[in-house]
């Protein structure tokens, strides 16, 4: 990459990179647009923290001035904690924003291909999107599942969202060629629920299974297909699952009540959770997302030394 180029890992991320060291992608959207201040950026110090205390270099994605980063300097950090009026990016968006020199936090899909195309295999994140409910009435499905399905990444989750149509979902990936195995779970975890009571096909015990299927997806070819690594929030982190069940009924029969669509459901959702549930959803979201990125610097640290 040259100095101006619109992709530019920084320094720390193109070193390890070039050296083979473990590099673990970081999304940027849970820092500008899912946290209050200034906690949104002792947590994202904190994830970055949790990536190098095993072994990896942490790459925190976002869009500044049209120019994508991976890997964020301590000042850029602050900007996606601090700046308002910051846009959230999808894959979709990203060469608009780079061509009107926008910034912004990147979702899953943007910075799933952003790390693919720096050469970061594995990515940290909560919950995937997917298909929402009502989907044969308003075919309203996650920009997140055709990004997975056209890009080789091994992504950490906690599942997908709880307020979308999981089953649908699963089988949407099935159909897509995404793999997906659960770590250490039989059922696939449930975002904010320890599990979704929905079976997964295959399971893995660690990070090195992982690493391993990781080269066999190379071995074999195919289609550039991600790997999805289902990795649940431990029962004694997971929101209450009756209060879970009943706030999610009242915040979707709130959004069916007001006409709440589109691109403006997943935030009305998760917003009502968050005040549904006293702020114990966010803290189980939190939860999850710890738990995914110590994994995933596991798996990197496991991939750069097989």
């Amino acid at each position: 990459m040259t100095h101006h180029s619109i992709l530019q890992p920084s320094d720390e991320v193109a070193a390890a990179l070039a050296a083979g060291e473990p590099v673990v992608a970081l999304e940027s959207t849970i820092i500008s647009h899912g946290l209050p201040r200034p906690r949104n950026l002792e947590v994202a110090r904190e994830l970055e923290g949790v990536v190098r205390a095993a072994g990896a270099v942490p790459a925190t994605i976002a869009v500044l001035d049209g120019v994508a980063k991976v890997g964020l300097t301590e000042t850029e950090l602050e900007r996606i904690a601090m700046e308002d009026g910051l846009r959230k990016l999808g894959q979709r968006d990203l060469p608009v924003a780079a061509a009107l020199k926008a910034s912004g936090a990147t979702t899953v899909s943007a910075t799933s291909f952003l790390a693919a195309r720096a050469g970061v295999r594995v990515f940290a994140t909560g919950g995937l999107g997917g298909v929402h409910r009502g989907w044969t009435v308003d075919q309203d499905e996650s920009a997140d599942l055709d990004t997975l399905a056209s890009t080789r990444l091994t992504i950490v989750c906690a599942g997908v969202k709880s307020i979308l149509d999981v089953p649908a979902t699963l089988q949407r990936l099935e159909t897509r060629e995404v793999t997906v195995a659960g770590y250490r779970t039989d059922t696939f975890p449930g975002f904010y629920l320890n599990s979704s009571g929905l079976p997964i096909d295959w399971r893995v015990e660690t990070p090195e299974e992982i690493a391993a299927i990781m080269r066999g997806q190379d071995a074999l070819g195919g289609p550039e297909t991600a790997l999805v690594v289902a990795n649940p929030v431990p029962v004694d982190q997971q929101l209450d699952p009756a209060l879970h069940d009943r706030v999610l009924a009242e915040a979707l029969a709130a959004a069916d009540r007001d006409g709440v669509k589109g691109q403006a459901i997943t935030p009305f959702l998760l917003g009502y959770l968050v005040n549904g549930t006293g702020g114990a959803s966010l803290e189980a979201n939190l939860a999850a997302v710890r738990g995914n990125t110590a994994l995933a610097a596991r798996i990197a640290v496991a991939w750069a030394t097989s």
